[in-house]
C-alpha cells in the first residue's frame, strides 16, 4: 500500500512539473511576456532551471517506481543510485535555495527579484507555484522514503560544479548582452558580486548538509554512504 502510494504521489507531481514546464514554455507569444526571456532565455533563470531539474527528479522517481514492481529491487542499483544522487546533490537543496533566498530578498525589495511590473503578466498562482510549493514537496520527498546520500566530498564537489555552471552562464550573458539575470546583481560591484556569489553556494552547501540531517533524523543509519557499503 505505501510503495502504491509513493508511486501515485510521484507521477502527480512529475505530472505538475511537466505541466508548469510546458505552460512557461508557451509564454512566449505574449510579447510582454516575452521581453522577459530576452538575452539568455528562460533557462538563464534558476527558478525556470530548477522546475526543469524537478520534472527530470520525479521522473526518474517514476520511472524507478514501476520499474519496483516490475523486477523487484535487485536490478535497479543504478536507477536508484542515481535518483538518491539527483535528489541530495541538486534537487532538495536547489529547490530549498531557491525557496529561501526569493522570499528573503522579495520581503526586502522585491524589486531586486521580481519586480511588481510582474504581477500584471504572470498570476499570482504561477508565482507561489515556481518559489512556494518547490520546498513543501521536497520536504515530503524526505519524510517519504530514505536517500543515500554520498559521502560529503562527492556531494559538496558536485554541488560545486553545478553552482559554478550557473554562475559561469549568468557572467556570459552578461558579457553577451550587458544585462544582468537579475535586477540585484546591476546593483553590485565586482567586489560585492563575488562575495554574493561565495555566500549563495555557503549557504547552499548548509542546505545540502540540512538534508543529510533530515535524512539521518527521519531514517537513522539505515542508510549509509554507497562507498561505505562497497
Amino acid at each position: 500500500m505505501r510503495r502504491t502510494c509513493t508511486c501515485i504521489y510521484h507521477f502527480l507531481v512529475w505530472s505538475w512539473y511537466l505541466f508548469l514546464n510546458y505552460y512557461i514554455s508557451q509564454q512566449g507569444g505574449d510579447q510582454r511576456k516575452s521581453k522577459i526571456f530576452l538575452n539568455g532565455g528562460q533557462w538563464k533563470y534558476l527558478t525556470l532551471l530548477n522546475l526543469l531539474l524537478q520534472a527530470i527528479f520525479y521522473g526518474v522517481a517514476c520511472v524507478e517506481d514501476v520499474l519496483k514492481r516490475i523486477k523487484g529491487e535487485r536490478d535497479l542499483k543504478f536507477v536508484t543510485a542515481f535518483r538518491d544522487l539527483l535528489f541530495t546533490t541538486l534537487a532538495f537543496p536547489i529547490s530549498t535555495f531557491v525557496f529561501l533566498s526569493f522570499w528573503i530578498l522579495f520581503l526586502y525589495d522585491r524589486e531586486l527579484v521580481y519586480p511588481k511590473a510582474l504581477d500584471d503578466i504572470f498570476p499570482e498562482w504561477l508565482n507561489h507555484a515556481m518559489h512556494t510549493s518547490i520546498l513543501p514537496f521536497s520536504l515530503v520527498e524526505v519524510i517519504l522514503r530514505p536517500h543515500c546520500y554520498p559521502l560529503k566530498k562527492k556531494g559538496l564537489t558536485l554541488l560545486a560544479v553545478a553552482s559554478l555552471a550557473y554562475i559561469s552562464r549568468v557572467l556570459w550573458i552578461y558579457s553577451e548582452t550587458g544585462t544582468w539575470v537579475y535586477p540585484l546583481f546591476a546593483r553590485l560591484s565586482p567586489v560585492g558580486l563575488t562575495a554574493f556569489f561565495s555566500l549563495s553556494y555557503i549557504f547552499t552547501a548548509c542546505i545540502y548538509l540540512l538534508g543529510e540531517k533530515l535524512n539521518h533524523w527521519k531514517w537513522g543509519d539505515m542508510i549509509q554512504p554507497r562507498e561505505k557499503r562497497k
